[in-house]
């Protein structure tokens, strides 16, 4: 029994606290650290606001008032939480940036279970943002569930049973609360299967190299990089709870749920608006669905991709362009998301629709377009030299 249990603690030492990495890791390595950060806040503050809120039509928005306003710290607990959830997308799309751009991808197991929590992330998200049960919980909950229509012959059928009747109502706020409450557990159990996978493979050099030769235990040396990436976090993430816990919070959600009275503009969470912006940039209803589910489908495409020669786009001028050029081009979808339905944000959002999806055919091309014309050139080289 003992040996069992020194040789799990052994596993445990070698994949966390023994773990070889390269010796010149950058701060691009401590989102990993940081997503663990937000879903330990969620989980725990979640928890506490079960303890408080009704899952009920009638009830659910005064007992978020009630946590509000008569619970002990209920605010801090309620701004830590709906804030922490922008938080989380903060870090985590840092994170798929820092893979893109050192072709994390290739590592297909973790990359391929790392979109799948990405998907399961945005449902838990959008489950939660519909719990306040405000005007804009209310209607965002009915619009995007009725996309569920544009499926052919089961759509109709599925949307009632995702909202437990002929409309959304109390049925359907009990089954998001339910799926709120219980899939952040899923979450962090694939969380640590996705380190644990990520840490079997190796962590990978930012410049590109073999690196095995130059390697150093994880701890102390990034344990320490991290707390000290955990403790900046924490103090600026603080600063957002106690001085401005509506930042992230659209005011019209403020407002009870009145299936009578329709928002001027019916728009999702920040976290969520390029996604948006693409749905309605597409005239078709099934056509924007289908670029909706696209747009992150894409990333289970990526470790399909030829390998590259280097690990990484900082020394190839081609790819960080358009490496650059799609990140310019996903902020200007969130920025367009939280536009009006009228030009010229239409005709922007159709072109930058277009502009997201080719990034994903060129860019694979453009580092072998590069290696291609490097190994022409260093052939060259090698010739006149024997010359």
């Amino acid at each position: 029994m003992g040996r069992k249990r020194v040789m799990g603690m052994s596993a445990v030492s070698g994949l966390i606290y023994d773990l070889p990495v390269p010796v010149n890791l950058s701060k691009m390595w401590n989102f990993g650290s940081l997503l663990g950060l937000c879903l330990s806040i969620q989980l725990m503050t979640g928890v506490l606001l079960t303890m408080h809120y009704t899952a009920s039509s009638a009830e659910a928005f005064n007992s978020v008032v009630h946590i509000m306003r008569d619970v002990n710290e209920g605010w801090v607990l309620r701004a830590a939480h709906a804030n922490g959830a922008s938080l989380f997308f903060i870090m985590l799309y840092l994170h798929v940036a820092r893979g893109l751009f050192f072709f994390s991808f290739f590592s297909r197991g973790a990359w391929w279970l790392g979109a799948i929590l990405l998907c399961v992330l945005m449902g838990v998200a959008f489950t939660g943002y519909v719990l306040p049960w405000g005007q804009m919980s209310f209607w965002g909950a009915t619009v995007i569930t009725n996309l569920l229509t544009a499926i052919p012959s089961i759509g109709e059928s599925l949307v009632q049973w995702v909202w437990g009747g002929i409309c959304v109502g109390d049925p359907t706020l009990k089954r998001f609360f339910t799926f709120h409450f219980s899939f952040p557990f899923v979450l962090a159990g694939l969380a640590l299967v996705h380190i644990i996978m990520i840490h079997e493979s190796g962590t990978s050099n930012p410049l590109g190299v073999d690196s095995n030769g130059d390697m150093i235990p994880f701890h102390p040396y990034y344990t320490v990089k991290d707390l000290v990436g955990v403790a900046l976090t924490l103090t600026l993430f603080g600063l957002c709870v106690c001085l401005c816990p509506d930042f992230f919070l659209d005011p019209i959600n403020f407002v009870p749920a009145d299936s009578l009275k329709t928002p001027l503009h019916i728009q999702p969470e920040w976290y969520f608006l390029f996604a948006y912006s693409i749905l309605r940039s597409i005239p078709s209803k099934t056509g924007g669905i289908m670029a909706l589910g696209g747009s992150v489908v894409v990333l289970f495409f990526l470790p399909l991709y030829p390998k590259s020669v280097f690990k990484s786009i900082q020394h190839n001028l081609l790819s960080s362009v358009l490496f650059y050029f799609f990140i310019g081009d996903f902020i200007l979808l969130t920025f367009l998301g939280m536009c009006p339905v009228e030009e010229p944000f239409v005709s922007i959002g159709m072109v930058a629709t277009v502009g997201y999806f080719v990034f994903f055919l060129v860019y694979p091309m453009s580092w072998y377009i590069y290696e291609s014309v490097l190994f022409r050139v260093s052939k060259g080289v090698s010739e006149l030299k024997k010359d």
